[in-house]
């Protein structure tokens, strides 16, 4: 690489190409050439252009004949050239590139100077696609291909014309027309060169470049302009039908994708376009029936078939247009589309069933995947097509299955009773189907069907889990529902629906739940016990047990509370007196998890809210009891356990996370109910924090800071745990030990009675740490910070005092100290710093700049005055504090003006 960029590669890329060299070596040379044109233009002097690309022309000649990939290389290289030199220095490129190849010459054949020109001609515009020319520069030089396409088409044209063209030369040409097509070269200017790649079509081995040339062309945004054009295409696309039926019969799978590619692409990007062609509707209906039959084609995706997928996209963008017209306008399209959306909705379910078990126990686990992503693209569909058809496709469905269950003499195959359920679920779990009156139906019918296999399981439970919120308002359908939850519950086999499910029946149907919560806790007690589940669905189990528990009375709470979890409180105490090792940190994290995860939504004081209709005038509700909440009553309980685990874990990070997690999921939930807790998880943080500092324990304080410090009577364990907090962490910081990236807080509370000076001084340490995020973290602290200059006395000191040093530090950043992604979160601070100490900016900003070489070598002491100049002006407009910020920095590490700046 650094040979390549080096001054010499002038020289040795050009000996590097001798023909005596082998084909590796010479594509290094021709490599190396290609690299200093497209990235080093600017060190070739203009008087050396036309010798550089004489030399280039003969080199290619001389490759035409010899190894492929040197010569597209040294291709590439003249094309880079030819973008670097046209218009101005070079124009007519093009045209004279098709002149010297033409020319008879060098000892070399007609038919591989053909073949050199094509693949010149080819790479042409794919570098222009992946030039790095300033973005004046593309536009220049995008309208001058466009005028050269009149020399690229005729010899395009003529070659595929010509009987006597060999197959390698049409390749080569369908290709060039592929590439071209991509700068958006007009419609009707490449029709008859369209016409011929629809012909070669029928040659197996021009099969795959003429679909791409076709689909490049009709996928160009600029295409739908060319109307009579595209009704001229339509025809040749619909002629496509008996070849794609006679692929689909010979099982010839490639032709079937290349011919559905063609289909969607005329279909897909002109859809607006041929709708609006009334004339035409009867030819467009025949396309999308054409679409709708690539859907439809016979075979299970991936497996036998690899079409039907792309059709997907087709069926959104229709619906899209059509609903997207004027309501006269759209009630006639409706009338003949409506139908075709209804075979849709067949199609598609057809498609998403399973495979007989047999033969889906032969796939590989990658196919079942993709038929699984492949059944989630179809749910997305059905969702989508459902506004279109509405409450008539739910009904449409519900008779489907009501009929195939109640079928006596044909019983239905467990594959189209779960296909069905797959269309209810897939509309359910995204739409409002509450107001639906075949709801009632399909839960009568859902408790009729004879589950004998797990993906048909698997379907019922998420069905059900989508119906959540109507049985909310139904609660009268629980008793009937209930029981296939928690007897899937323990089958492992349906871990993930089962808990899901009964997750969304707790959260949403909580209020109507205390008549089963007995039940509901004995059966997920069980399960747990016998670790029927992977740790994730555990953790969901206990986050439905919260919501379950949330709507009992205090009394049932305790009492479910002190069943559910005495076991793992008995198991934690045994694990704490053993000696740490790998096997008892996991489950010491995995009971911790569990605790943490069931105060997560256990949540007492929303009993009030969810009472309360906000529509309906206020019910009186009996207050809640006096006393501890719940969660603090067990927390309390168990507080002298958790501070002895810490004690032998402390200085395990993964286990003190899940110690603080447990508090801080409480903190959250219970908010100002968790004050019991305050003073004595101070004390516990405090020591924690002083003996091994860790993130986690810096996220509880944070939590606590957020929610108690306001409040008189826990201000004095809060104002302790905070100062302790900020002088062990910035002794970390002075020793220059630890990790810093944990270490640094995020946020601090502000009160004039603390160390300010210290958190000032920590944070301007922390602004040169090498980790982005530390950085980031500690540029918005400054921003908050310095908002409170006004009102916090000792802080309005710090930064008068200190305000310098923190100019100094992000100008060193600005500088090339930092990454450049970090520069708008600079621009914050200073753009904070204006806001609020405008007066001293402008004094710190000069002193700080003075010092030759600061923050840069790179830049003058002009650019530097401009800088603070431009910074000062700007009180307002953040944006364009951030525009200065990344010029200067730019300036800063000598990339303004380079084609590497011009992406940034």
């Amino acid at each position: 690489m650094q040979a390549q960029v080096s001054p010499q590669a002038w020289q040795f890329c050009w000996a590097l190409l001798s023909p005596e060299k082998v084909p590796e070596i010479q594509y290094f040379g021709a490599n190396a050439l290609h690299t200093k044109i497209s990235r080093y233009w600017s060190d070739i002097p203009s008087d050396q252009y036309e010798s550089l690309k004489t030399q280039l022309f003969s080199q290619i000649a001389c490759f035409s004949s010899g190894s492929k990939m040197v010569l597209t290389r040294l291709c590439v290289a003249l094309a880079s050239l030819a973008l670097n030199t046209m218009p101005e220095a070079w124009p007519g490129a093009v045209a004279e590139m098709v002149r010297v190849f033409q020319e008879e010459g060098g000892g070399v054949d007609g038919r591989a100077r053909c073949l050199a020109l094509l693949e010149l001609l080819t790479v042409l515009p794919e570098e222009f696609q992946t030039s790095r020319l300033p973005q004046y520069r593309k536009g220049q030089v995008r309208g001058a291909l466009g005028c050269e396409w009149g020399s690229v088409c005729p010899l395009l044209q003529q070659l595929l014309q010509r009987t006597d063209s060999p197959g390698a030369v049409k390749a080569r040409v369908l290709r060039c027309l592929s590439s071209w097509v991509l700068l958006d070269v007009p419609l009707n200017e490449s029709e008859s060169l369209l016409h011929e790649c629809f012909s070669a079509l029928r040659d197996p081995e021009l099969f795959d470049t003429a679909v791409e040339a076709i689909v490049n062309a009709l996928s160009q945004p600029d295409s739908q302009r060319y109307v009579n054009t595209l009704l001229k295409l339509v025809p040749q696309v619909l002629g496509l039908q008996d070849q794609l039926r006679e692929a689909v019969q010979n099982g010839d799978m490639e032709t079937c994708h290349g011919i559905c590619r063609i289909t969607v692409a005329l279909g897909e990007n002109q859809t607006r376009t041929l709708l609006e062609q009334v004339d035409h509707w009867q030819s467009f209906l025949a396309l999308v029936n054409m679409i709708m039959f690539c859907t439809g084609i016979p075979g299970h995706y991936p497996v036998n078939e690899t079409v039907s997928s792309l059709t997907l996209t087709f069926w959104y963008t229709l619906q899209d247009e059509i609903m997207s017209f004027q309501v006269e306008k759209r009630t006639v399209y409706l009338q003949v589309y409506r139908p075709v959306y209804f075979q849709l909705v067949d199609v598609l379910l057809h498609k998403a069933q399973f495979p007989a078990d047999q033969e889906y126990a032969s796939w590989s686990s990658d196919e079942k995947e993709q038929f699984r992503i492949y059944r989630v693209d179809i749910s997305d569909t059905l969702m989508y097509v459902y506004e279109m058809l509405g409450a008539e496709l739910l009904s449409n469905l519900y008779d489907k299955l009501g009929r195939l269950l109640t079928n006596v003499e044909q019983p239905a195959s467990w594959q189209h009773t779960e296909a069905l359920l797959y269309g209810f679920q897939s509309i359910a779990e995204t739409l409002d189907v509450n107001y639906s009156d075949v709801i009632p139906g399909l839960i009568g019918l859902i408790t009729r069907i004879s589950v004998n296999n797990v993906h048909l399981a698997d379907t019922v439970m998420f069905t059900i889990g989508a119906l959540a919120e109507w049985l909310a308002d139904h609660p009268v359908m629980l008793g009937n529902i209930l029981p296939l939850v928690l007897h899937a519950l323990g089958n492992p086999d349906l871990s993930i629906s089962s808990v899901s499910t009964l997750k969304k029946i707790c959260r949403e149907c909580k209020s109507d739940l205390p008549p089963y919560a007995n039940n509901i806790v004995a059966v997920s007690q069980e399960v747990l016990i016998k670790q029927i589940h992977k740790t994730s669905q555990c953790m969901w189990l206990m986050q439905a047990l919260g919501f379950l528990l949330s709507a009992l009375p205090v009394e049932d709470i305790l009492r479910n509370l002190h069943s559910l979890i005495t076991p793992y409180i008995q198991q934690l105490e045994k694990l704490t007196n053993e000696t740490p090792n790998p096997s008892n940190k996991l489950a010491i994290i995995h009971i911790l998890g569990l605790l943490s995860n069931l105060f997560t939504t256990l949540d007492i004081s929303k009993q009030d809210d969810d009472s309360a209709d906000s529509s309906a005038p206020p019910v009186k509700t009996a207050p809640l009891p006096p006393g501890p909440n719940p969660v603090v009553v067990v927390l309390q309980q168990v507080f002298a356990l958790i501070q002895n685990l810490l004690s032998k874990w402390l200085n395990d990070s993964q286990v003190v996370e899940a110690v603080c997690a447990i508090f801080e999921k409480s903190v959250k939930t219970l908010t100002h109910d968790f004050a019991p807790m305050v003073s004595q998880l101070s004390e516990m943080l405090g020591q924690m924090y002083s003996t091994i500092p860790q993130v986690s324990a810096l996220d509880l304080t944070r939590q606590m800071l957020h929610i108690f410090s306001i409040e008189p009577e826990h201000f004095p364990p809060i104002k302790a745990l905070f100062e302790l907090v900020t002088s062990v962490t910035l002794s970390i910081f002075q020793q220059g030990r630890g990790s810093p990236t944990d270490t640094c807080p995020p946020d601090l509370f502000l009160s004039d009675s603390l160390d300010v000076k210290a958190v000032y001084h920590c944070g301007l340490l922390s602004l040169k740490f090498p980790e982005a995020p530390t950085v980031k973290s500690t540029c918005f602290f400054f921003t908050e910070l310095l908002a409170h200059c006004s009102d916090v006395p000792p802080l309005a000191r710090v930064v008068q005092e200190d305000g310098k040093l923190l100019i100094q530090a992000v100008l060193e950043g600005i500088g090339g100290g930092a990454p450049r992604s970090l520069m708008d979160q600079f621009a914050e601070v200073l753009f904070s710093l204006n806001k609020h100490c405008f007066a001293l900016l402008g004094v710190w900003l000069k002193e700080a700049l003075q010092p030759p070489g600061f923050p840069s070598a790179r830049v003058t002491t002009e650019q530097k005055n401009n800088f603070s100049q431009q910074i000062l002006r700007e009180r307002v407009n953040k944006s364009r504090v951030k525009e200065i910020v990344k010029e200067f920095t730019l300036l800063c590490r000598g990339l303004h003006g380079t084609e590497y700046a011009a992406e940034y």
